[in-house]
């Protein structure tokens, strides 16, 4: 039986605009330049490595004619590799042909017309040796290699991962504006923009004015998309990632700039998915409104027609946890996933949902599996496109035995919940009627906290080291999304990244305790209780919060808070008694005496951690102090202040 690939690897490391002036065509282009070079040269040792494995002679074994034929063919080809094979070895054909593949490789590496046009080419010069060994007797001697080879291309290709491209939606729609001669583009509602951007689509317009430098910039990019696909594979180049989709037009402009870029079909086609991002709590909510439009929009639809009927759509943790909290956040999240799966599965739309989970908790982060097993029924489907990022990639794929048993544990999950049966528990609807009302009142306590004193924004940043964090050589972005110092402006990363360096790691818990305190008061502890007993939603995000609960220290916090003068009495009483509640409602509910004791393995870790860091953060208030009375100018204290900051990120395993 043939197993289709299982997994598959995709980077946006030199594709994500988004914030970024430094990633353009060029960077799209070196970006898959390099992936390419990195699968040639292994697949070039590899098969080096088989040729000296598989050393079957002519004499003593029979060998399919057609391999016989094929070395002979690149015997002819690639006359100086043949004669370098040492005349002892010209009677084993396996180990001829796949040196002179290797060859093959080399010329390919180097884009000469000898060389593979495509990996299927390979695949076939793979395919006729494993067919030779298995009619002969060679399924222990040699096959389950070249077998792993073939596995290995399947996943890879010769463009080794699939690069996905992004770019914020207003940096579209002001270039757009501009090409258009449209002044007042950005002010016009989405319907007129879409309306407009329908008959230019329709109509085959070109622009009415002259790409400046911007425009252009953006264009390039659709050009190197063009190219790239030609000369890697479809494979090569993935979803366009549009951030802060708000409506069907966003999406036509893509479209369109496509069309502009030279992105397009003899039909007229545009081959390229284009996936909306929905990323604030706002944006989520309307997310199956606006694919709803898409799916009805003639000009959409017929794009859908031509790439399968598949649509990707991404939903990100981290800007709706900085605007609501991690309660509502998850369950505008959770909500979001199952009205897009019966907004998209009457259209026969194959729909699959690209999460956008960041490395802690309030960026999505935690254990994949039971954030899968508790997916809405219908959005996994055989399918998970998942984020991986920063420390995560280190922790969960730096070793060869944990990368293996990450990835066996989400191919796992993702089997187990497409194989769970589509009728959810029949107490279902009453949690999630309860499950509204926990969001909507952790909501309200996050907001009135984070935004409803404008004093709050100074204590933010008196308590944390985010003026350090703003300065450091580190990230693909800026730390703010749009001009100004308000927490709207600034990005999740360095949000989360500054309250887990003060130990108090807010945005991975507050409101949660209020919420569930009124919740049981409402409607009783036992209701409470059971939810979180048989509901994996809830279970997977109260897990999520205790060792975020378990990771954070309100001792060393206090000291931090301390910095921040007369702000330390207004906000951080507050702070503390929302921990202390949800500290206590959490082992309340679940019925243990102390966090994370349903979770050993990560209790005793974090107990070893914690001491070895808490001299860090002392020294860290320490430092803060006397770099800022200093008017934030001195070079060595702001490097000892870096140390610090990698030191707590290591220690605590967290960064933003």
């Amino acid at each position: 039986m043939t197993v289709p690939p299982v997994l598959r690897f995709a980077s946006w490391v030199g594709g994500d605009m988004d914030g970024n002036p430094n990633v353009t065509a060029e960077t799209v282009r070196a970006a898959l330049a390099r992936h390419r070079a990195l699968v040639l040269e292994r697949y070039y040792r590899e098969t080096l490595e088989l040729s000296r494995r598989l050393s079957q002679s002519s004499s003593r074994g029979e060998v399919d004619a057609a391999v016989l034929s094929r070395a002979g063919e690149y015997a002819s080809r690639f006359p100086a590799a043949f004669a370098a094979v040492p005349p002892r070895h010209r009677d084993m054909p396996y180990r001829v042909l796949l040196r002179l593949m290797a060859a093959r490789l080399q010329a390919t590496s180097r884009d000469e017309a000898s060389g593979y046009r495509s990996s299927s080419e390979f695949a076939a010069d793979l395919q006729c040796i494993m067919t030779s060994l298995g009619n002969h007797r060679g399924t222990h001697a040699g096959l389950f290699s070249v077998r792993r080879l073939m596995r290995r291309l399947e996943t890879f290709g010769f463009h080794l991962a699939t690069l996905d491209v992004r770019q914020d939606a207003l940096v579209h729609r002001a270039v757009v504006g501009r090409l258009l001669g449209d002044a007042s583009w950005s002010e016009r509602s989405g319907t007129a923009r879409a309306a407009r951007l329908r008959r230019a689509i329709e109509g085959g317009e070109r622009p009415a004015v002259a790409p400046d430098a911007d425009a252009e910039r953006t264009l390039a990019v659709f050009r190197a998309i063009a190219e790239c696909r030609t000369r890697y594979g479809a494979h090569a180049i993935g979803p366009y990632i549009i951030s802060m989709t708000q409506g069907l037009d966003d999406v036509l402009t893509v479209l369109l700039l496509a069309k502009w870029g030279g992105l397009s079909e003899t039909n007229g086609g545009v081959p390229l998915d284009v996936a909306p991002l929905f990323e604030t709590l706002t944006d989520l909510r309307d997310a199956p409104d606006v694919l709803r439009g898409l799916v009805e929009d003639e000009v959409y639809r017929a794009h859908l027609d031509r790439r399968g009927k598949r649509q990707v759509v991404m939903l990100g943790y981290s800007d709706s946890n900085k605007d609501a909290g991690i309660v509502a956040s998850r369950w505008a999240v959770q909500r979001a996933q199952a009205a897009l799966v019966a907004t998209l599965e009457p259209a026969g739309i194959d729909l699959t949902i690209f999460h956008g989970r960041g490395g802690t908790v309030s960026r999505g982060g935690g254990k994949l599996t039971r954030a899968v097993l508790s997916a809405p029924r219908g959005s996994v489907r055989g399918r998970l496109r998942v984020t991986e990022q920063g420390e995560v990639i280190s922790a969960n794929y730096g070793l060869r035995g944990i990368a293996i048993r990450t990835l066996e544990q989400a191919v796992g999950a993702v089997v187990i919940a497409t194989a769970l049966p589509p009728n959810p528990d029949a107490r279902a609807p009453q949690w999630e009627v309860l499950m509204d009302e926990i969001a909507a009142t952790s909501h309200a306590a996050y907001r009135a906290m984070a935004y409803g004193d404008p004093r709050f924004v100074e204590y933010f940043r008196l308590s944390t080291p985010i003026d350090v964090i703003e300065r450091m050589p580190m990230g693909s972005r800026p730390p703010s999304r749009r001009a100004g110092s308000g927490i709207e402006q600034l990005r999740a990363i360095p949000w989360v990244f500054a309250w887990t360096q003060n130990r108090t790691v807010l945005p991975g818990w507050f409101g949660l305790g209020t919420a569930l305190e009124r919740a049981i008061a409402a409607h009783g502890e036992d209701a409470v209780a059971e939810m979180l007993r048989h509901w994996p939603f809830l279970k997977a995000l109260v897990d999520d919060v205790e060792m975020v609960l378990a990771k954070a220290d309100l001792g060393i916090a206090a000291r931090y808070a301390r910095l921040a003068g007369v702000l330390e009495p207004v906000f951080f009483p507050v702070i503390a008694a929302e921990f202390d509640r949800t500290v206590a409602l959490v082992l309340r509910l679940k019925g243990t005496t102390a966090l994370l004791d349903e979770d050993p393995v990560v209790q005793r870790a974090i107990r070893l951690r914690n001491p070895y860091v808490d001299p860090m953060s002392l020294l860290q208030v320490d430092l803060l102090a006397r770099w800022r009375a200093a008017g934030r100018a001195d070079d060595d204290l702001f490097g000892a202040l870096l140390a610090t900051i990698r030191g707590i990120a290591q220690g605590l395993q967290n960064t933003g």
